[in-house]
C-alpha cells in the first residue's frame, strides 16, 4: 500500500491497524452505554424527585417542614448524586480519565460552565445578604428552603433551623457527594483516597456535627477544624470576651476552647515542618475539602502564567497582613477601653468580615469554581494558607521529588495543578517541587503516567539550592522571588520567538 503516512487521507483502520478491542466485563469507556446505563438512569431519576420535592417544598406545599419531605428532598439528592457517580465509574478502568475534559460546556468555561458559576454564585448571595429569600426570618418560623432542614435543626441544634444551618447541611453533602466521585475517580490511589475520607471525615463530624451539638448544649460555637487566621474571629476579643458567648464566660469548657484555638495557632509550624502544608489544607480543611471534592471538576482552569503566580503572592500576603492587623487593632482598642481607636477598630472587623470572609471566601472562593479553577480562596486570599506557605517554603521537609529522566512532557501534571503550578517545568529540570502555594494534593502524582512525581518528607536542608539557610533565602525571595523549576536559556543557546519571552 502507497499512501503515505502524512497524507491527510490516511485511514490506519482501513489500512489494517482495527478497531481497538475492549476487556471482556469492561464497558468502552466514554460510550453511551456507559454514560447512560441502567444504573446510571437510576441515579439520575433519583436526583429528579429529589429536586422536584425539594422545589415543592421550598413553594410550602407537600411536606415541607418534616421528616418525610427532608428524605425525599436532600435525602434523594445526597443517594441519587453518589448512586450516579458510582454508577458511571465502577465499570470503567481505574486511572485518570481526562478525555475530552477542555471540550465539555461544564467544565471549560463553556455556557452550562458560566450557568453553574452565576448559580453557585448567586447562593452565596442569598445566604449572606438575603436570607428571606431563602425562608430565614430572624426570630419567625422558617420558611421556604430553610424550612424544608427544620427537623434535623430541631435534632441537632435544639432550635429552629437557620440560613447557617443550611448552609451546614448543603456544604458537608456536597462534600460527601462528592467525596464519592473523588473516592472512584482515584480509586488507583491510595493517597487520594485517604485523604478524601480525612477531609470528609473532619467536615462531618468536627465542622458540623460537633459544632451543632455545642449549641443544643448552649456553649460556644467553634469548628474544631478551623486555626487563626482563617477563622479569623477565634482569637479576637469579642470572641474571648463575650459576655454571652465568649470562651472565658463559658466555665472550663470554654477555657479548653480557647485552649484548643491557641493550641492550633503553635502547632501550625510544627506541624507543617514535617508535613508540609498538606496536613492541614488538604486533609483537614473545610474549604480544601469542599476545594477537592465539589470543585475537583474545574481544578484544570486555574491560571498557570507568571501573572497568576505574582497577583497570588500579592492578595495572598495582603490578607495576611490585614488580619494580623486588625487582630492587633482589636486587642488594642479592648486593652484601651476604645478611648484611643473609638469605634474605628470595629468598622474595621466589620469591613474584614464582609469584603475577606463574605465576598472573597465565600461569593468569589466557592461560586467561581467553574469559572477559575477550586482553589480560588485558598491560592489568592486564605491567610492560613499564606503562614503554613511560608513554613513550607523555607522550613519545612516536605517536597515533591521528581525523576527528569522519566518525564515524557504530556503536562498531566500541570494541566490538573489547581494551584497554578507549572509542574512539568521542575519535571524536565529534575528539581524538586518546593513552591508555598503546593497544597500536597498529590493530584499531579496521581495523573501522571510515568510516576516521575512523589510526595516526600526528606531531609531539611537539600530540598533546594539554599535551602541550608533559610532565613537568608526567605530574605531574599522579597528582593528577588525565584520560581524553582524555570531554568533560563543559556545565552548561547537562547532561541527565537515567543520561546524566548516566556522559556516555560
Amino acid at each position: 500500500m502507497n499512501t503515505p503516512t502524512g497524507h491527510y487521507d490516511f485511514d490506519e483502520e482501513a489500512i489494517g491497524f482495527g478497531e481497538p478491542t475492549t476487556p471482556e466485563g469492561v464497558r468502552p469507556e466514554g460510550s453511551p452505554a456507559d454514560r447512560m446505563s441502567w444504573s446510571v438512569r437510576f441515579g439520575l431519576a433519583l436526583v429528579a424527585v429529589g429536586l422536584l420535592s425539594l422545589a415543592l417544598q421550598t413553594a410550602g406545599t407537600l411536606a415541607s417542614g418534616t421528616w418525610g419531605g427532608l428524605l425525599s428532598s436532600f435525602g434523594l439528592l445526597a443517594l441519587g448524586g453518589a448512586w450516579t457517580f458510582h454508577a458511571q465509574l465502577r465499570g470503567t478502568t481505574p486511572g485518570i480519565k481526562h478525555d475530552g475534559t477542555f471540550f465539555k460546556s461544564l467544565l471549560a468555561r463553556g455556557a452550562l460552565g458560566w450557568i453553574a458559576g452565576i448559580v453557585m454564585t448567586g447562593l452565596y448571595i442569598l445566604i449572606y445578604w438575603f436570607p428571606a429569600v431563602l425562608g430565614d426570618h430572624g426570630n419567625s418560623e422558617p420558611t421556604g428552603l430553610v424550612a424544608v432542614v427544620d427537623p434535623l435543626a430541631q435534632v441537632m441544634t435544639g432550635g429552629a433551623a437557620s440560613r447557617w444551618f443550611l448552609y451546614g447541611v448543603l456544604y458537608s453533602l456536597a462534600i460527601a457527594v462528592f467525596g464519592v466521585r473523588m473516592l472512584m475517580k482515584y480509586r488507583h490511589n491510595r493517597y487520594q483516597m485517604l485523604r478524601t475520607g480525612s477531609v470528609a471525615l473532619f467536615q462531618l463530624v468536627f465542622a458540623w456535627y460537633l459544632p451543632n451539638l455545642l449549641v443544643k448544649l448552649q456553649k460556644p460555637y467553634v469548628e474544631f477544624n478551623g486555626v487563626w487566621p482563617l477563622k479569623q474571629d477565634y482569637l479576637w476579643p469579642s470572641r474571648v470576651q463575650d459576655p454571652n458567648h465568649g470562651f472565658l464566660n463559658a466555665g472550663g469548657f470554654g477555657t479548653f476552647l480557647l485552649v484548643f484555638a491557641i493550641a492550633g495557632v503553635i502547632a501550625t509550624p510544627i506541624l507543617t515542618y514535617f508535613y508540609g502544608k498538606r496536613w492541614y489544607c488538604s486533609w483537614v480543611c473545610g474549604c480544601g475539602g469542599l476545594a477537592e471534592t465539589l470543585g475537583d471538576p474545574w481544578r484544570q482552569l486555574s491560571s498557570k502564567s507568571t501573572r497568576a503566580w505574582k497577583l497570588e503572592r500579592l492578595t495572598i500576603h495582603s490578607v495576611l497582613v490585614l488580619v494580623v492587623l486588625t487582630t492587633g487593632l482589636l486587642w488594642y482598642d479592648y486593652a484601651t477601653t476604645g478611648s484611643v481607636w473609638g469605634s474605628w477598630s470595629g468598622k474595621y472587623r466589620e469591613w474584614y468580615g464582609f469584603y475577606i470572609g463574605a465576598v472573597f471566601s465565600g461569593v468569589v472562593g466557592v461560586g467561581f469554581y467553574p469559572l477559575l479553577g477550586s482553589r480560588v480562596w485558598c491560592r489568592f486570599g486564605c491567610p492560613q494558607a499564606a503562614i503554613l506557605g511560608i513554613f513550607q517554603r523555607f522550613f519545612s521537609r516536605f517536597r515533591i521529588t521528581t525523576n527528569g529522566g522519566q518525564c515524557m512532557s504530556c503536562g498531566n501534571c500541570s494541566t490538573y495543578c489547581e494551584m497554578g503550578i507549572d509542574v512539568r517545568a521542575y519535571a524536565q529540570n529534575s528539581q524538586n517541587i518546593v513552591r508555598a502555594s503546593c497544597v500536597g494534593c498529590g493530584v499531579c502524582s496521581a495523573v501522571c503516567p510515568r510516576g516521575v512525581l512523589k510526595l516526600e518528607n526528606g531531609a531539611f536542608n537539600d530540598r533546594f539550592p539554599g535551602a541550608d539557610e533559610p532565613l537568608i533565602a526567605l530574605r531574599d525571595s522579597f528582593r528577588e522571588p525565584k520560581i524553582y523549576g524555570y531554568t533560563p536559556w543559556p545565552a548561547a543557546d537562547q532561541p527565537t520567538g515567543s520561546c524566548a519571552e516566556n522559556p516555560r
